[in-house]
């Protein structure tokens, strides 16, 4: 069973003695700048010139400064920015102002463990892959409370990566929640896996597979949304509460059984084998080399593909529905642009 460290395992002053560079304001980059700078943490933020987040982070009391006057001041370089984006950054604004003794941290292992960076021999190489989105990482910390995480050390230069690792996890707030150690390796494959058999690739197929079908069979798409897709944070959110047993507790015994006795038929041998086939390609790289080779191309198949996403019907009887009711918060993205 996995250990789980916590705020009592911890030494924050391994943290607050360093200087440490966010690079990034997105997603993962504004709470961990904002959070470790109220955990008592020397931080600046490094963008790039003309970068929209610029003033945003001056607006909420963050010092900002380029790329490579941040790498050079800090201790400890958070490379937060897109995993996409990462090796060129890498390349043009990091490895250049290097020295020895630093830290490189990352909250995803995708470009470490598929060997699109290389960090030289003599600098400490972490993560601190925090199992929540930015916003809810700054939220819980704001509350007192803190999302859990994953931690691992690729390279240990120093002879303290791993004290630095839990200290870090320490400044963002997730030794609160308890963190867990991992591999860059382990921790790259499962997540891809999950995104994309389960998270989003299988759920939104899913969905729309069962949306489709009653549309097809003649009920009303609204109706068709509702039972879809709409009710599904109904049963996530029990999941998440209380796993499967208090979900099946807390359905209806109808529900529970149809869970039995047909679940197993849509996720059958069939699927599970595809799942098979979906690890190997992540495990051997070649789902890696194909999204390096589409950026590289500039995005064709995944902006097209995105649109056209965007244009599938449970979208727009969805964008109808809940202007209907403005309890949910309801928001819409521009696919063109993919902002809010």
């Amino acid at each position: 069973m996995a250990k789980v460290y916590y705020d009592r395992d911890v030494q924050p002053v391994v943290i607050r003695q360093r200087k440490v560079a966010v690079l990034g304001f997105g997603s993962q980059g504004h709470a961990h700048a904002l959070n470790l700078k109220e955990s008592g943490v020397p931080v600046r933020v490094g963008l790039r010139p003309g970068s929209r987040s610029w003033e945003k982070a001056q607006s909420q009391g963050l010092d900002v400064v380029t790329i490579p006057e941040a790498v050079q001041w800090a201790d400890l370089i958070a490379v937060l920015i897109p995993d996409t984006a990462q090796p060129q950054v890498y390349r043009e604004s990091i490895a250049p102002y290097l020295r020895a003794g630093q830290a490189l941290l990352f909250a995803h292992g995708f470009n470490i463990h598929y060997g699109t960076i290389t960090p030289p021999e003599d600098v400490d190489v972490i993560m601190v892959a925090p199992k929540a989105p930015g916003h809810r990482v700054r939220e819980l910390f704001t509350q007192g409370a803190g999302a859990p995480a994953l931690f691992a050390v690729y390279q240990d230069a120093t002879g303290r990566a791993r004290d630095l690792a839990l200290a870090y996890a320490w400044g963002i707030g997730c030794t609160r929640a308890g963190v867990l150690e991992t591999t860059f390796k382990e921790e790259t494959e499962t997540d891809l896996f999950g995104e994309q058999t389960v998270l989003c690739g299988g759920v939104t197929a899913l969905i729309k597979a069962g949306f489709e079908t009653l549309v097809e069979a003649g009920y009303q798409p609204e109706l068709a949304y509702f039972e879809c897709l709409h009710e599904l944070k109904l049963i996530v959110d029990l999941l998440y509460r209380g796993g499967l047993t208090y979900m099946r507790y807390s359905v209806s015994d109808t529900a529970e059984y149809g869970d039995y006795r047909v679940g197993p038929h849509i996720i059958d041998e069939h699927v599970r084998q595809t799942m098979r086939d979906v690890l190997r390609a992540i495990q051997d790289g070649s789902f890696a080399r194909e999204w390096i080779e589409e950026n590289e191309k500039g995005r064709p198949w995944f902006n097209q593909k995105r649109r056209e996403e965007a244009r599938h019907p449970i979208e727009e009887v969805g964008r109808r529905l809940r202007r209907m009711m403005p309890f949910l918060d309801p928001v819409e993205v521009d696919p063109e642009r993919w902002e809010i």
